[in-house]
């Protein structure tokens, strides 16, 4: 079962679910937070929580592809894990070291430590959905998007949920000093999930996820590349231990589990591309790419 929140031709904003049948129904909630609040005040699961609110009613007559869809989920915080691949190590250790064969680096370190890199990619209020613009950096040039899976946690930590992760990287801003991390990471509009929260309990191997990323540019798909869950290094549980450790989860907390896919060395994102993120249990996430309008600047 998929969780979506759509648009109406009202402008108001509806939370439904979405069955294997691709039937769609309403739900009485505003945002997939109430209902990880309210199954944790009832002790009982959010899938429990989801089926007893439509088992009296009936489903919307709408196709899925129909619906304007938006973010489903108002995350208070969005947190990612670093050089969990091994893809995504070898590509940090080429901005670093500008292509030089190296040993023993600290992304090579980080890779084989025993405490993950983890650090805070964004907030409610800088997180944008499906079909939104993610912004190119304007002091960047050389900028990607990180396509991963992204965990739906419980305030306890528990997964209740996956769903589909844009983590958009400026490589050279930190491959000129690892110190530069958050310039690298956050920005407005920089990062994005959806377009749906795949509920935990059925999915039967989060370890066998299929991820996708296709950019498309001036209507021509100029990367596509494909790699699977199962080469993680890290368990999720792991993740969320020491995402834990000595720092409060708040219900709802996203947190971002690491790219395996990264486009070519001497490729950067354009105005006017497209990023498609597809985890077929999940849905496509698709932002179309834009310039960065400084505050000073103006518009014609």
């Amino acid at each position: 079962m998929n969780i979506i929140k759509f648009i109406n031709d009202d402008g108001t904003r509806q939370l439904a679910a979405v069955t294997e049948t691709n039937d769609i129904w309403a739900l009485p909630y505003d945002d997939f937070l109430e209902v990880i609040e309210q199954s944790t005040e009832r002790d009982e699961s959010c899938l429990s929580l989801i089926n007893r609110a439509i088992q009296d009613a009936l489903p919307l007559d709408f196709k899925l592809e129909e619906l304007n869809l938006t973010l489903p989920l108002n995350a208070y915080e969005v947190w990612a894990s670093g050089v969990t691949y091994f893809n995504s190590k070898q590509a940090r250790n080429y901005e670093a070291y500008e292509g030089e064969e190296v040993s023993g680096s600290y992304y090579d370190k980080v890779y084989s430590a025993a405490r993950p890199e983890l650090f805070m990619k964004s907030t409610n209020r800088r997180t944008i959905g499906p079909n939104e613009p993610v912004y190119l950096r304007n002091d960047s040039n050389w900028q990607i998007p990180e396509p991963e899976l992204g965990l739906v946690l419980r305030q306890d930590g528990e997964v209740v949920g996956y769903t589909v992760g844009n983590d958009m990287s400026s490589r050279d801003i930190e491959g000129e000093n690892p110190l530069y991390l958050p310039q690298a990471k956050i920005w407005k509009h920089s990062c994005s999930f959806g377009p749906s929260i795949r509920l935990a309990e059925t999915v039967e191997n989060p370890y066998y996820l299929t991820i996708t990323c296709k950019i498309i540019r001036n209507g021509v798909p100029v990367f596509e590349d494909s790699a699977s869950t199962s080469q993680l290094k890290r368990k999720y549980d792991e993740l969320v231990s020491y995402l834990g450790r000595d720092n409060e989860l708040f219900d709802g907390t996203v947190l971002f589990t690491g790219t395996c896919i990264i486009p070519a060395n001497d490729f950067t994102l354009e105005q006017g591309d497209v990023v498609e993120i597809t985890i077929p249990e999940v849905g496509t996430l698709s932002n179309p790419v834009e310039e960065l309008v400084k505050p000073n600047s103006t518009t014609v």
